[in-house]
């Protein structure tokens, strides 16, 4: 096999940046659009559950009770919106989702600690949003707790034994990310969405535009071969979207404070590598189709579901079916977030994430080596001849 053409390749580039910056709207769909993105899901993205609106029927309306009450007022996890007089008064609110939770307080509520009763206290959460409902009931469970905690050594020291502890205590250090903000857990997440989603499908597009405006029949019978069309394609739609990548982590880091923990060199080959695999994707996408609304359509089919849903970025894997983790092994965003969470919120060094770099340098040939024998066996497919009339 000859080698590539310098003069070739460069021919090909120079008329790739030529067409893109002809396309305004290509150019802002790959530099401005991963920005917007980031933005919208960075800001309405949130897991964190905070500001629950609460309701509280205090039954008792003692001292007792209402320090219960102020547990939950002073905390950032609730808001209490209402106080009111009947449980039948609950319905109505968490109907309309004005309040989420409600906490009533029995009568004698009071008497019952003092006495050394367990006075049981009902909580009642909205369930119909499983994750914040879910959050709101531990939230109130750990109130509780530490309330009922606080009530048995007050009762302790009245009857002698102030020095009474819990016979465990747990110190719990969180690692990575102290404050537990979700976007950390979110940021390196969107960059491979994004990324995978547009360079395919701006890639996608470009032998497909070609077919349609009739050009690719001039490169068929040119001297170019299919690893020169390839290269020359993939250089300017590479260097876009490691620009737009290097973007998405300015506005990660000026936003939402998210620096990088570990190697940049590390964490500029997981890009390459990964840019280079969905370029291949998008390319090996218009070498088979025809037109760019086809195009388009499997473009996002083959990339936007299966990076959001499969690939760990919003869902855990560990916790989807046996056979969906299966597939997920098949879903290179699972590889590359994988990388960017561990290159830039942990700080790992290659000997941690070896595998993440060999699956997607894997993925990288696979897509580039499936575009090329498709674009070299469109080469050699003969024409189909036109029939003479005859007289």
């Amino acid at each position: 096999m000859k080698s590539l053409s310098l003069f070739s390749l460069r021919s090909v580039v120079k008329k790739e940046f030529r067409q893109i910056r002809r396309d305004k709207r290509s150019l802002a769909f790959m530099i401005f659009l991963p920005a917007f993105q980031l933005l919208l899901f960075g800001f309405a993205l949130n897991f964190d559950v905070k500001h629950i609106p609460l309701a509280v029927v205090d039954e008792d309306g003692s001292r007792t009770s209402r320090d219960l009450v102020d547990k939950f007022r002073t905390t950032e996890y609730f808001d209490l919106e209402a106080v009111l007089p009947k449980t039948a008064a609950i319905d109505p609110l968490m109907a309309r989702e004005d309040i989420r939770a409600a906490l009533v307080i029995p009568p004698r509520f009071a008497e019952d600690l003092l006495a050394g009763r367990s006075p049981a206290v009902q909580v009642l959460v909205d369930g119909s949003n499983a994750m914040s409902g879910s959050t709101a009931a531990g939230y109130v469970g750990a109130i509780l707790q530490r309330y009922s905690q606080k009530i048995t050594f007050e009762a302790l020291a009245r009857r002698g034994y102030p020095g009474v502890t819990l016979p465990l205590e747990a110190e719990v250090r969180v690692w990575y990310n102290p404050e537990l903000r979700s976007a950390k857990f979110l940021i390196p997440g969107l960059m491979a969405f994004i990324l995978m989603v547009i360079v395919t499908i701006s890639t996608a597009f470009s032998v497909v535009r070609e077919k349609e405006r009739g050009t690719m029949d001039q490169i068929r019978v040119s001297s170019l071969r299919p690893g020169e069309l390839i290269i020359g394609k993939m250089i300017p739609y590479a260097l876009i979207s490691l620009a737009a990548a290097h973007l998405v982590l300015l506005l990660g880091q000026v936003l939402f404070g998210i620096g990088i923990r570990g190697s940049y060199p590390l964490l500029l080959l997981a890009m390459v590598l990964f840019v280079s695999g969905a370029l291949g994707q998008g390319l090996l996408i218009s070498s088979i189709t025809r037109t760019q609304q086809v195009a388009f359509l499997l473009a996002v089919l083959t990339t936007m579901l299966p990076t959001f849903i499969l690939s760990g970025f919003v869902f855990p894997i560990r916790n989807m079916p046996p056979v969906i983790q299966g597939i997920t092994y098949l879903v290179p965003g699972r590889y590359f977030l994988a990388a960017l969470r561990a290159i830039i919120l942990k700080g790992a060094g290659l000997p941690a994430i070896w595998e993440q770099f060999l699956f997607l340098a894997a993925f990288a040939a696979l897509s580039l080596g499936a575009s090329a024998v498709r674009l070299g066996r469109g080469e050699r497919e003969p024409r189909p001849r036109r029939r003479r009339d005859r007289a």
